[in-house]
Parts: C-alpha cells; structure tokens; sequence
C-alpha cells in the first residue's frame, strides 16, 4: 500500500477544541549519554511539535542543564549516574515510551534495558542504540508488548535481521520478525517502509535532505507522540513517516538539500500537519 496524502487523511484525527493537555497524551523519551545528548533533545521537541500534551525525557545526568535549556517545555528526569543509564526508573504514568536514541551499549546500560523491558507495559518505540542492544540479544524481543515499533535505518536492521541478498530477501525476513514478534518494522530508506505481519506500507515523501544526522531521532520523536495521542500504532507510524517526509518536501526547495538538518523538520512539522489536512491553501 502506498502511504499518500489520501491515507493520511483516513487516518488523521482533528484535535477537539475542548481539549487541554492533560488529555493530549503523555510520552516518555528515554536515552542519551555523554556527547550525545543532541538524541534526546530533537526527540523530545519533535514528540511536542507533533501534539503531545506532555513530554518528560530521562536521561543521565550530564545532560540535565542541556535539555531544560535547548528543550524548556519538556520535564527531565535523570539517572543518578554522570554518563550513561544505569537504572530506568519510572514513576509516572505515560501513554507511550520512545527509547533508544543517543543512549549508548555500556554494560550498565544493557541491563537498565533488560529490566525495563522485562516490567513495562507501556506502548514502545525502539530507536538507535535500543535496537543495536536488541540485536545482540534478539531473546529480548519476547518481552516486548504487542505492536511495538522498530525504526531501524539499514544498517540496524542488518543487525537485526542479519545480511539479506536482494530486496526480496530482505522483505522476507522483515516480515518474518515482524509475525514472529507481532511489531510494527518502519525500515527507513529512500523510501521509508512499514511492515506489519503481511502488511507493507511505501512512503510518498521525503527526499535526500533526509539524509542527516538526527533525522532518525526526530522521526522517532514524532511517532512516540502519535501513539501518546491514542493513535493506533500502525496508524502513528504510517502518519509518523509520512509528516517526516513532507518536512524535507516543503523545506528542500527553499532551503537546498545540503542545509536541511534535522531541527528543520521539526521547525516544519506545523506546516506539514496543515498541508496534510488541507488548512494550508
């Protein structure tokens, strides 16, 4: 199936005027470690820009000062080690956890993993180094709830899946792991696919400006707070990709290809969101 503007829109839901941000979703974004705090601070403005009525990042504490400043709108909370997780400690109730991005392989941090995967129940988006971890530990995949997301670039995804040789092969294992485990597989690329069990969905938009550090980050923001806002998680990644790749198609032209970074689809997501919905004529 072809993700289009027309899917979109089967799928997009209008924000009630009543509404306020207690009931706009709660999303967690998890991860970060030293010298890659950047992860955590795009994810959790692309989880806020997207709609999410409340975003809390957790993270070590190096980057404390780093996300109350560049992100003011999201809350934090640390680990008590400096430089990397240690322990996942959470509290509060949220409607969906971002994990992954930025947060590194240190021993201490693979078994933070482990435990927090073995007790939540919480909808789950798995970026980055969460995939990279998994990988090396594909027993893991059993603890994880029904429709998690995994958006691996190729690279992950070999991990994951081991080398394929052709795309047909790769399709194939894809769709295994994604029966095996029931998880919602957003293979990014040009194009950017979803697989989910038989399903196979080929993203529209998006150009090279995409090619660019923290893309992935920011893709993975966006998703976690789609599913914050009750989407479906099938329908939060097909909306997810597709308002990822407008960003670029509304930007690039403007901007080149060469000066889009990734805070530029966060600072375009409102106009995506209005061209995909026909506000903006």
């Amino acid at each position: 199936m072809i993700i289009n503007r027309e899917e979109f829109r089967k799928r997009y839901r209008p924000i009630d005027k009543f509404t306020h941000k207690g009931i706009q979703g709660h999303a967690l974004i998890i991860g970060g470690s030293y010298g890659k705090m950047g992860s955590v601070v795009l994810a959790s403005k692309a989880c806020l820009k997207t709609g999410c009525g409340l975003v809390t990042a957790f993270i070590p504490k190096c980057g404390y000062e780093i996300l109350q400043i560049s992100n003011p709108e999201v809350m934090v909370g640390t680990d008590d080690f400096m430089e990397h997780l240690t322990a996942i400690n959470i509290e509060t109730e949220f409607q969906a956890i971002g994990i992954g991005m930025g947060m590194g392989q240190d021993s201490d941090t693979q078994h933070a993993f482990y435990y927090f995967l073995k007790n939540n129940k919480t909808p789950l988006i798995i970026d980055a180094d969460g995939l990279n971890i998994l990988s090396k530990n594909l027993e893991w995949l059993e603890l994880l709830p029904k429709h998690t997301i995994l958006t691996p670039h190729p690279k992950e995804l070999e991990r994951l899946i081991g080398k394929w040789d052709s795309d047909e092969d790769k399709r194939y294992r894809v769709a295994q792991l994604s029966h095996k485990y029931d998880l919602i597989i957003v293979v990014k690329g040009a194009p950017t696919v979803i697989f989910f069990q038989d399903e196979i969905y080929e993203n529209t938009t998006g150009n090279q400006a995409l090619a660019t550090a923290g893309s992935g980050d920011v893709l993975s923001g966006i998703i976690t707070s789609l599913v914050a806002q009750s989407y479906k998680p099938l329908d939060a990644a097909i909306l997810g990709v597709y308002l990822h790749g407008l960003t670029a198609d509304i930007a690039a032209p403007k901007m080149s290809y060469q000066a889009f970074i990734a805070s530029d689809i966060i600072e375009n997501i409102g106009i995506a969101y209005l061209e995909s919905t026909s506000l903006l004529q």
